[in-house]
């Protein structure tokens, strides 16, 4: 198990870096985020007061994005920096029907964070961090926590099935950097060396997506599916059985 105090996560140069450069590192990433917008929509409908989990909220990007949807949701952001939550904070400082909660994914998983109910759980570029078994456990915990009929999605990256197809991937992932750094008349070279980065640091523990989607119907979702996929970068999720 990888403790958050260990990884570069926990460093908040490293966070401030990627918070600011997140749109040249994560292949359509506003694509990914249209998409989320979209499901929301079309699957929970806004104006109806839903109750939205943000998991690994970061700096509170993908509950930004939802509430442009649908004002009249509230939400619970969860993240196991108190720096990321500090930007979240910041970012949604408009918006009151906000709560935070400072935890891991293991503590969401070991221990009852709250009693509420959600309608919407979602997570971006998070769950990744966590072993075969671990995703497996917060899977259920979600489950859990999800009203019936509830949603989740999940925006991250996923392991390819073979080194070959993900020596491609790892290609289209550095072309797509190029390209943003040229489009914004950049010359970082910094970011040559990312995929390399990504590929060596311990706590990325990415799982295939067959894996993940096999748990996710496993462990009882339902209409479980990959809604949009680029390389290494996925969404998918499945929703909750309805009584």
């Amino acid at each position: 198990m990888t403790v958050f105090n260990d990884t570069r996560w926990a460093n908040s140069e490293f966070a401030g870096e990627y918070r600011n450069n997140a749109d040249i590192y994560i292949v359509e990433r506003r694509k990914m985020l249209d998409i989320m917008k979209s499901f929301y929509g079309h699957f929970l409908g806004s104006g109806r007061g839903h109750k939205i989990l943000d998991l690994g909220c970061g700096d509170g990007i993908l509950t930004h994005v939802l509430l442009d949807t649908d004002n009249t949701l509230s939400a619970t952001l969860v993240d196991a920096s108190e720096d990321m939550l500090n930007h979240a904070r910041a970012r949604l400082k408009a918006h009151d029907k906000i709560d935070f909660i400072n935890a891991s994914f293991q503590e969401l998983v070991s221990r009852a964070l709250r009693k509420d109910m959600y309608d919407f759980a979602v997570s971006g570029q998070s769950i990744h961090h966590l072993s075969s078994d671990e995703k497996q456990s917060l899977f259920r915990a979600i489950l859990s926590l999800l009203r019936p009929g509830g949603y989740f999605l999940n925006i991250d990256v996923v392991l390819a099935p073979a080194d070959t197809i993900e020596q491609w991937y790892m290609k289209l992932w550095q072309e797509w950097m190029d390209e943003k750094l040229n489009a914004l008349g950049r010359q970082d070279v910094s970011f040559q060396d990312i995929v390399r980065r990504y590929k060596e640091a311990e706590e990325n523990r990415p799982d295939t997506l067959d894996y993940q989607l096999g748990v996710l119907r496993e462990i009882g979702f339902q209409e479980v599916d990959c809604y949009y996929k680029y390389g290494v970068f996925a969404v998918y999720g499945g929703r909750k059985e309805r009584q």
